[in-house]
This record gives C-alpha cells, sequence and structure tokens, in this order.
C-alpha cells in the first residue's frame, strides 16, 4: 500500500533577521488558513501526523495546518532551509507506515526533497511558490521512487478564508 507524503512551504514571510525569527506577513496568514480550509475538508488525511520546522514561519504555518486539522504539531529539526534532502529521506524511511505525514519546511528544501524522491535528484525539484503543497505517494521513500500526486498553491483554491 503507497503511503502518502505532504510537502508544505510556509505562507509568505517579511524580511528579518535572524531567519529563524522571521514572522508570517498577514497575507502569509491568510495563505496558511486557505490551505488548511482546504485540507480540513478532506477525509483520506485522518491521522495526518504534522511536522514543522522549528523556523518561526514554518511553526506558525504548521500551527494554523494542525488547528484546522485538529493534529498537533511536532518540530523536525532537519527540515530547515538549507538541510540535506537525503537525511529528511532517511528520516521518512524509519517512519512506521499507515498514517500520512505532513511536513512543513521551507525552500529550497521543500523543492530539493521533491526532486530527490519523484525524480531521484535533489537539482530536480519544484519552484514551491509560498503555502504551496506537494502530495508524494510511494511504497517506499527512497530517491526516485515516489509519484507526485497534486501540487497545489493558494492562488488554486476558493478564497474563503480572507
Amino acid at each position: 500500500m503507497a503511503e502518502r507524503l505532504l510537502v508544505m512551504r510556509h505562507g509568505e514571510a517579511g524580511p528579518g533577521r535572524p531567519d529563524a525569527e522571521r514572522e508570517l506577513t498577514g497575507r502569509g496568514s491568510v495563505e496558511a488558513r486557505r490551505v488548511a480550509a482546504w485540507l480540513a475538508g478532506r477525509s483520506d488525511l485522518a491521522g495526518l501526523r504534522l511536522l514543522s520546522s522549528p523556523y518561526r514561519r514554518a511553526s506558525h504555518t504548521a500551527a494554523i495546518i494542525g488547528e484546522a486539522l485538529g493534529a498537533a504539531a511536532e518540530t523536525l529539526p532537519i527540515i530547515t532551509p538549507d538541510d540535506d534532502p537525503a537525511a529528511v529521506a532517511d528520516w521518512l524511511l524509519e517512519q512506521p507506515e499507515g498514517r500520512p505525514l505532513m511536513l512543513v519546511s521551507h525552500m529550497p528544501l521543500v523543492g530539493a526533497l521533491t526532486g530527490r524522491l519523484v525524480e531521484g535528484r535533489a537539482d530536480r525539484g519544484l519552484g514551491f511558490p509560498t503555502a504551496a503543497v506537494a502530495e508524494l505517494e510511494a511504497d517506499v521513500w527512497a530517491a526516485g521512487c515516489a509519484r507526485l500526486v497534486r501540487f497545489t498553491t493558494p492562488s488554486d483554491l476558493t478564497p474563503t478564508v480572507r
């Protein structure tokens, strides 16, 4: 049975230093809420395990998603912007089966990770606009073994949340 992985980039963030402390903008919060409302309407995500980068903009995005889904977000320190997609893929291999996973992280990691899992090469990843979600399926989370099921951006969704 194929496992499901959702990879999301955080909502739009404002400038600032240090990078880990950057906050979501008003637009970024709206983007995250729009995606959260869409995800909350889906029955195929029951029991979702939600994991976030420790960076503020990602953890805030994950909190918005978690509130809509009734899921507590966990922090996963290995999914910050410049972390190694191979290490994340190795981590995925260690996770128990049967439960969808969602990672809320950053570019360039989200692009490199999807490229590694789908195309077998981190340099072949998708360009993620803010709050975009790539949905992957795989029997095993190894390089080139996943299939891109759907790629959704906030602008693809009906703007029911402001």
